[in-house]
């Protein structure tokens, strides 16, 4: 991907859309083709590292035993201890409002069956269950603060039931070398996901919250 063809699709973005009362993300819209998301082999799934942070703090949730409990107070946005399971197990809706506002889950390995059996019905479908790929499953006497700040610059990229990939790289206010370098890192990445690399890559936009599209 050209950085003369993001740069130009930046400024188009900031040139042409309307200003909004609030701070609008900026989103990278890739759609893809020659892929049969019916084979499992040629679905697209994993956690993207970004040499920037998104724009917008990605708030974390620790679900832990007592070991963590000093440790995660220190760095995570909210934890929730072992003993406090049974208050989410037949609470859906609180269930839901939890993975609603959290974007990542950490969770204590050696009580993972519990979160699972606790939270996996409500979290699993909307990709919230704390995952190992991400660094997100964790020993019971684990640093936290790497990890936190790692997941500040993680995208999770999933491609299983639509030929689209859309996520936040940044917000408008964000300067446009970390724009740019946000969106040639997450390309490159996609393509070395895809079975046929730039092939599978059928365009390339970016959006504001509120924009209409603008190819890169």
């Amino acid at each position: 991907m050209e950085k003369t063809k993001i740069a130009s699709a930046i400024k188009k973005l900031r040139t042409d859309s309307q200003k909004r009362k609030f701070k609008q993300n900026i989103e990278m819209v890739v759609t893809l083709t020659g892929l049969n998301l019916k084979k499992p082999e040629e679905q697209i799934e994993f956690f993207a590292m970004l040499p920037h942070t998104r724009g917008k703090a990605a708030k974390v949730c620790a679900l832990i035993g007592p070991e963590l409990k000093e440790e995660a107070e220190k760095v995570c946005d909210k934890i929730i201890l072992q003993q406090e399971f049974p208050g989410f197990q037949n609470d859906k809706k609180r269930t839901k409002q939890l993975a609603n506002e959290y974007d990542f889950f950490i969770a204590q390995a050696n009580i993972m069956a519990q979160i699972a059996g606790t939270f996996g019905k409500v979290f699993g479908p909307r990709g919230k269950m704390p995952n190992p790929k991400a660094g997100c499953v964790v020993a019971p006497k684990a640093t936290l603060k790497s990890l936190y700040d790692k997941l500040q610059k993680t995208v999770k990229i999933n491609a299983k039931t639509q030929l689209q990939v859309q996520c936040r790289i940044a917000n408008e206010e964000d300067n446009e070398e970390q724009i740019a370098e946000n969106t040639e890192s997450l390309y490159t990445q996609i393509v070395q996901h895809l079975p046929q690399h730039e092939a599978n890559i059928k365009a390339v936009y970016l959006k504001l919250t509120m924009s209409k599209p603008v190819k890169v």
